[in-house]
């Protein structure tokens, strides 16, 4: 802008006949180009973190187009600010990269939404008192439906219990005429009451085979809990929701997202269904948040669909990728449907459950491999990641020194012999924080204590032996809320704060790794590095602004951060009131 200025007072210093018809276009073209470098958005007057190795603190960030054009001080990056600049004053506080939720269940998010609530309630009392007021608001015949519930977190035990499970009496006797489908927290088990089972045809005859499990009582009886693959006896018998509720689900997925700062969304399963609404989605403009699709492995028509075709990478902008396949080896150990080496310490003689077979696994990732997809496994008990980690072995060494990113979601329980095998592969990972917050007081009564301190929740010795962690909810098995997996990795305690030092305290990470596990790895486990997950120029312009500095604040106050700022694409996608 100085040359503009030194050659109008040149200008005027002269004659205006020849002077004023040759200068006058090198002006014009001067401020064009000038012009070119002006910001849409300058974020200045904070402290922000890129998780950006060689410059991880800067004042200011400069965007135009959508990405990050410029990084610094906010003196340099004030060079970038025009009249029609937006300027974003971050007051002295917290940028950080763009969250993204790791995995989680987008869908599921919005349908939770929909649906009775039952993360809140603390004995099977509350359960049955929830249930009745929602009868009361219904019509005979209309299904009841809600989720949340977990008896391992409930504060008292009902009387009567069966293989760990409460049985259904109690919530049949309010709902006589309204069948009712509570589908546990993990998703992993479901709760139906007479009515339900009578509609399914399900009786003391009634029986499942491997992956599934009607759990009943000595007299034979179904006590309403239906576990894993089982779960299917019920639920396909309730009503399939219709486009209008499915896209209700959707845009409240889509705002819960951006309430919670996330940027971007791996979808860990989704069927043929589900990729239509987000089409049209992103056809309506109303796909705010980049989604990572993981296609589901248990349609294998939808499988063979996409094999013919194969992945898609960044369509509208990169607001939705279709590129992995989502396998399912065992359950939950909630449920006790995790697939364990040895038996469950509170149900002897029962080892959970593979919900695929090994051949199975081995097949889908053999051809997704062939056919240029990802292949990212759902893996709770240490069973299960090691049968998982053998299928992978063996694809790897029919096509070695590929760059597959492969994933083992959960990652939960591991045996010590297989810790160093993550890294010794390529194996990311992706687990979820805030499950140890949820379930390590119960946890120790499945597994016992030298399980869980040997392989349960191991971040630390996951990362020592050089894996890259990446972090999520798996939402709507827990709140989406990052903040809260974020403390709980940083600390190891419940969300109440206990115990002292938290639990197997050695296993902490530190407040960096709990960042990029929900940034730069989790775009790399999706093959975005280049693109999302750090403060670079060149990358999305895609930004979490916190209320307080997660990154030096005492440990008890993490929990007290809110969101102020989620951009997305260099566009305020949402601002706290």
């Amino acid at each position: 802008m100085g040359i503009i200025f030194a050659l109008m007072k040149s200008l005027m210093e002269v004659t205006l006949h020849t002077k004023l018809i040759t200068l006058f276009p090198i002006i014009l073209l001067l401020w064009i180009g000038c012009e070119k470098d002006i910001a849409d958005m300058v974020i200045q007057n904070g402290k922000i973190y890129t998780v950006d190795e060689f410059n991880p603190l800067v004042e200011a960030v400069a965007v135009k187009d959508g990405k990050i054009i410029a990084v610094g001080s906010q003196r340099i990056i004030s060079q970038w600010i025009g009249a029609q600049t937006q300027v974003v004053n971050l007051n002295r506080g917290t940028m950080i990269p763009g969250l993204i939720e790791g995995h989680g269940h987008f869908m599921g998010l919005g349908f939770a939404k929909m649906r009775l609530d039952l993360t809140t309630i603390s004995n099977y009392d509350d359960l049955v008192d929830m249930v009745a007021s929602a009868v009361e608001k219904s019509e005979p015949g209309k299904w009841i439906l809600g989720r949340g519930w977990h008896q391992s977190k409930w504060t008292s035990t009902p009387n009567t219990i069966v293989k760990g499970f409460q049985t259904h009496e109690k919530l049949s006797a309010v709902s006589p005429n309204n069948p009712v489908w509570l589908t546990h927290a993990s998703g992993h088990a479901g709760f139906a009451n007479e009515k339900a089972m009578e509609i399914s045809g399900i009786s003391s005859e009634s029986n499942f085979g491997d992956g599934g499990e009607i759990i009943k009582d000595l007299k034979g009886t179904p006590t309403g809990i239906f576990n894993e693959r089982a779960q299917g006896l019920i639920s396909r018998n309730v009503p399939i929701e219709g486009s209008g509720n499915a896209e209700m689900a959707f845009n409240l997925a889509v705002q819960a997202s951006l309430e919670n700062g996330i940027t971007s969304f791996q979808d860990a399963g989704v069927g043929k269904s589900t990729i239509k609404v987000y089409r049209n989605g992103l056809k309506k403009n109303k796909l705010k948040v980049r989604l990572y699709v993981m296609l589901t492995s248990r349609d294998p028509d939808l499988l063979e669909e996409w094999y013919e075709k194969g992945p898609e990478i960044g369509t509208g902008g990169d607001y939705l990728t279709i590129r992995s396949i989502k396998l399912n080896a065992d359950g939950a150990l909630g449920s006790r449907g995790a697939w364990l080496l040895d038996d469950y310490i509170d149900r002897p003689g029962h080892v959970g459950m593979a919900t695929q077979s090994m051949e199975y696994v081995y097949e889908v990732s053999s051809d997704g491999f062939a056919k240029g997809f990802q292949v990212n496994t759902h893996a709770i008990g240490d069973r299960a990641n090691r049968e998982v980690l053998d299928q992978y072995e063996d694809i790897f060494n029919e096509n070695p020194n590929i760059d597959h990113r492969w994933r083992i979601e959960h990652a939960q329980h591991i045996d010590p012999k297989d810790i160093p095998r993550f890294a010794e592969m390529g194996v990311i990972p992706s687990m979820q924080a805030i499950h140890l917050s949820s379930d390590r007081p119960w946890a120790i009564n499945r597994l016992g204590p030298k399980r869980i301190k040997d392989g349960a929740y191991v971040w630390r010795k996951l990362m020592d032996s050089g894996a890259i962690i990446i972090n999520g909810t798996d939402v709507p098995v827990e709140p989406v809320n990052p903040i809260a997996s974020f403390y709980a990795s940083v600390s190891r305690k419940t969300l109440g704060g206990v115990p002292d030092g938290g639990f197997e305290p050695d296993q902490k990470m530190t407040r960096f790794e709990a960042l990029k596990s929900y940034t730069i790895n989790a775009a790399y486990g999706a093959f975005e590095e280049n693109i999302k997950g750090s403060i670079q120029v060149g990358k999305y312009a895609d930004f979490t602004v916190l209320s307080q500095d997660i990154m030096t604040i005492p440990e008890r106050d993490i929990l007290d951060t809110k969101i102020v700022y989620t951009i997305v694409n260099g566009i305020i996608e949402y601002q706290a009131k």
